[in-house]
C-alpha cells in the first residue's frame, strides 16, 4: 500500500459554495433590500407602539403620591403632647390639632392623625377622627376620656 492509496475513516465534508449555484449566495436568504435585509437589523416590538400611544397620567399628586402608603401620609402625636396642650374635658380632632399648630397640612388636605401612648395623660379628653394605638386607648379611657 502506498501513500496515495490510503483512505480516510470519515468522508470529507463538501465546502458550501457561494455564488449563483450555492446554498447561501447573493442575498444570503434575506430577500431583497429593506430593514430586514440589513446587518444588525432589529424591529421594534408591536407592543411598544401600543404603549407609546397610551396617554400619560397627568395632574397634581398623581405621580408623587402613587406609591405612598397611609403611614407616609399620617402624622404621629403622643399622649404627653395632648396632656400639655389641652385642658380637661376638651375634644381632640384633626381640625382642632391643625388650629393649634400641632400638625401641618400636607398640600390641601388635613393629614390622618395617629395617637401613641408615649408620655402621661391625666386629663379627660374626647378623641374623635384619629387613629389611636391600643396603649393610647387604654391611657385615655383610664383618665376618664373616650375614643370615637
Amino acid at each position: 500500500m502506498q501513500i496515495h492509496e490510503v483512505k480516510t475513516k470519515t468522508k470529507r465534508q463538501t465546502k458550501k459554495v457561494v455564488g449563483r449555484g450555492g446554498k447561501r449566495g447573493k442575498t444570503a436568504g434575506r430577500g431583497t433590500k429593506g430593514q430586514k435585509a440589513r446587518a444588525g437589523h432589529r424591529i421594534r416590538p408591536a407592543m411598544r407602539d401600543i404603549i407609546k400611544k397610551l396617554p400619560k397620567r397627568r395632574g397634581e399628586g398623581v405621580s408623587r403620591n402613587h406609591f405612598k402608603t397611609e403611614a407616609d401620609i399620617s402624622v404621629v402625636l403622643n399622649t404627653g403632647i395632648l396632656n400639655a396642650e389641652f385642658k380637661a374635658g376638651e375634644r381632640v380632632t384633626p381640625k382642632i390639632l391643625l388650629e393649634r399648630a400641632l400638625i401641618e397640612k400636607k398640600g390641601n388636605t388635613i393629614p390622618a392623625v395617629k395617637i401613641l401612648a408615649k408620655g402621661e395623660l391625666d386629663k379627660k379628653l374626647e378623641v374623635r377622627g384619629c387613629a389611636v394605638s391600643e396603649g393610647a386607648k387604654v391611657a385615655i379611657e383610664k383618665a376618664g376620656g373616650s375614643v370615637k
